[in-house]
């Protein structure tokens, strides 16, 4: 028997598991719950909960938790144990429905953007059940959403949850007016393709900037990097392989659909790519994903960087969000069929999209905007930060004549030659792959290439299924009440080409020419965080949150804050790391290097008068003028922190002065210790460099 199947999801309290566990009308009752969102009765909860538990004490777990997704990040969990005590001092195992459905964790130290004051402490967790109940160790781990006791969103899976029904509202309304009666449910699906980084332990635990900030403060480029492609989906090393082993085994275990793997660009990047799956469990499965590399990744005496920019001079890590609308009756949305120019409903699906991309290009740059995707946005290793989509030939020569009123001449599958006549024939795709693009249509469905690796995707899942959600409101209203459903149904797709097509860009993202051309197009080039959330709280969009219940205004002012908050601090940390590292090693380590220098020329004058101490004396002038240009550098950068402390600033000032201000100085202060470092003795440098970083897993 294939082990893969056999182990596949055997800590997951699967529909398997639960069609065997339950009784039949509790069964159903849950489904009825699940898949179409009904209330679920606490006498069904409590039979729920006991199968539930003695399913995971059978497979050894002692603990439950309520996992959730609060506004830090990452995933957050308080466990406690199934004991229940008794009359004569023993213990039984208890689970209740309430305890199932509904807990309470501390809310006051989480990130709330002022939803809740710090003495007040009272939050809950509340089961999705959508998603399934899983074992993480000893512990069963129940997916949860996050709230306030007043209600408010704290944390990334409610919002999620809300744009899923929104978007399933409005293409419901829509597939109805197309005639479909059988279509009772509308998801969107993902599958979030996750790169990151391998470093020895040893190493990592050297320095302190990737300790402390996930990212190298210091370092020159090694003698080789990525110039060579030669990583790029080539052999994967022993190690490594090992580790990838490990980690499907543990994915699989729980349900995790991990698909393909491989090296990625950069020396020691490697990628895993899932099978699509619905939204909200997609996002339970990255993070979980997540979590399990880093930790796997220790026991093979390696650490796992998720950071977005690790490594100055190589390759970045993204998260690729590929995103499509599916039916509950298996039909995919956003599949043109063999002749898409007659498939009208394909079509306005597709208008949706372009539209909301357009009107809303603000806030997808917004869903992906972190202090570490600003160094990787625009590089030419991820797409630009101008937001644009990629059709495609085909497709744009559709929408082209449908905006000019022609008929369109379909083309033939051409059949791909490669001059080998051993190899097998196979038709070509009507459309080559643009990896420039941030947003790019990929045949059936949209891959989203903005997102950093470090990302939970729920942030850009909700903008895209709110802002497609709204595209198909206005869709459903006009053709709703149209007199000729097909002439305004051909006039709605006709004017959103003609209103939107400035959106679509199928040439070269990198290309300098693209951000003069952009800007005549009036797209938006927000490049930095501080740039880019001041639009998240304007009218349009909180009027669109508001409208179809995603956020409130008080949710959206609450993660503004949050955000620029966040952003600060991380800055403000790299910029303490780097003093401490600049002061405390660096300049000790390259003031005795000088020492070093200048005994040497000493010695070898007296022992050798007229001796030729040239190098020495070139490189001794040489290093001891960039050290103190390096130290000025760290003065110049204490100065700017110094004056953020006895300046008072709102959030978005503050974020400003450390892009502006702080960044700049830090740059000033890497690029001085950076030259030292590439003209020093390598043994006084005091970290582990780039070279041993990128190349030291063998």
């Amino acid at each position: 028997m294939n082990t893969i199947t056999t182990v596949f999801g055997t800590n997951v309290f699967s529909d398997a598991v639960m069609r065997e566990r339950l009784p039949r009308e509790t069964y159903k009752q849950l489904q009825r719950t699940i898949k179409q969102g009904r209330h679920l009765d606490n006498a069904v909860a409590n039979v729920v909960a006991n199968a539930m538990k003695d399913w995971a004490i059978e497979k050894g777990a002692t603990h439950f938790t309520h996992w959730f997704q609060p506004m830090t990040g990452i995933t957050a969990e308080k466990h406690d144990s199934f004991i229940t005590p008794t009359d004569d001092g023993r213990v039984i195992l208890e689970f209740s429905g309430k305890e199932l459905i509904q807990g309470e964790p501390d809310a006051s130290s989480f990130p709330s953007g002022g939803l809740r004051a710090t003495f007040e402490a009272r939050g809950y967790t509340a089961w999705d059940p959508t998603s399934y109940a899983f074992i993480k160790g000893k512990t069963l781990c129940i997916p949860t959403a996050f709230c306030s006791y007043g209600g408010e969103a704290l944390d990334k899976k409610t919002p999620l949850l809300r744009s899923m029904e929104a978007i399933n509202r409005q293409a419901m309304r829509v597939l109805k007016l197309f005639g479909d009666t059988e279509t009772t449910t509308v998801r969107t699906t993902v599958g979030p393709e996750q790169e990151y980084f391998l470093v020895e332990r040893e190493m990592f635990d050297k320095r302190p900037d990737l300790i402390y900030t996930g990212r190298t403060l210091f370092g020159a480029k090694a003698p080789k990097g990525q110039e060579l492609d030669d990583h790029y989906f080539g052999t994967i090393k022993t190690r490594v392989a090992e580790f990838m082993e490990d980690l499907n085994a543990e994915l699989w275990k729980l349900g995790v659909l991990a698909k393909t793997e491989h090296n990625e660009v950069a020396p020691a990047q490697h990628e895993l790519a899932p099978v699509f799956t619905t939204t909200n469990i997609a996002a339970d499965h990255n993070q979980l994903t997540m979590e399990l590399m880093q930790r796997i990744a220790k026991k093979h005496g390696l650490v796992c960087l998720l950071h977005e920019k690790p490594f100055a001079g190589v390759n970045g890590s993204g998260k690729h969000n590929n995103w499509s609308i599916s039916t509950d009756t298996g039909k995919n949305l956003l599949d043109p069929g063999d002749t898409p120019y007659e498939n009208a409903q394909f079509l306005l699906f597709l208008c949706a999209v372009i539209q909301a991309v357009d009107d809303y290009q603000d806030l997808l740059r917004i869903s992906v905007a972190s202090a570490g995707n600003d160094h990787r946005l625009g590089a030419n290793e991820a797409p630009p930060a101008i937001v644009s989509m990629f059709l495609g030939t085909e497709l744009t020569e559709i929408l082209d004549a449908i905006e000019k009123g022609e008929e369109y001449g379909s083309r033939e599958k051409e059949i791909y030659k490669v001059g080998v006549h051993i190899l097998p024939r196979f038709p070509k795709d009507s459309t080559d792959r643009n990896r420039t693009s941030p947003f790019a249509f990929t045949g059936n469905k949209f891959e989203f290439r903005m997102l950093g690796s470090n990302d939970s995707i729920s942030g850009a899942n909700i903008v895209l299924n709110t802002a497609v959600a709204e595209s198909l409101r206005q869709y459903a209203d006009a053709l709703e009440k149209a007199e000729d459903f097909n002439e305004t149904l051909h006039a709605l797709i006709r004017d959103t080409i003609r209103s939107h097509k400035r959106i679509i860009f199928n040439g070269n993202g990198y290309d300098a020419a693209w951000v003069e051309e952009a800007q005549r197009r009036g797209l938006l080039n927000l490049k930095t965080v501080p740039d880019c959330l001041p639009y998240f709280t304007s009218p349009k969009n909180v009027a669109l949150f508001a409208a179809h219940k995603v956020f409130s205004e008080t949710e959206i002012r609450a993660r503004y804050d949050i955000l620029l908050d966040n952003y600060s601090k991380i800055l403000n940390i790299e910029a303490v790391t780097m003093l401490d590292m600049a002061k405390k090693d660096l300049l000790p380590a390259y003031s005795a290097y000088t020492r070093r220098l200048g005994e040497t020329i000493s010695a070898k004058k007296a022992a050798l008068p007229g001796v030729d101490c040239t190098y020495e004396e070139e490189q001794l002038k040489k290093v001891s003028a960039l050290c103190g240009c390096m130290y000025q550098k760290t003065q110049v950068l204490e100065d700017a922190l110094l004056r953020l402390d006895q300046t008072e600033c709102d959030g978005l000032a503050r974020a400003r002065y450390y892009q502006q201000t702080v960044f700049s100085a830090m740059n000033e202060l890497r690029i001085a210790a950076d030259e030292i470092e590439s003209i020093a003795d390598r043994k006084f440098y005091p970290y582990p460099n780039y070279g041993d970083l990128l190349f030291g897993v063998r």
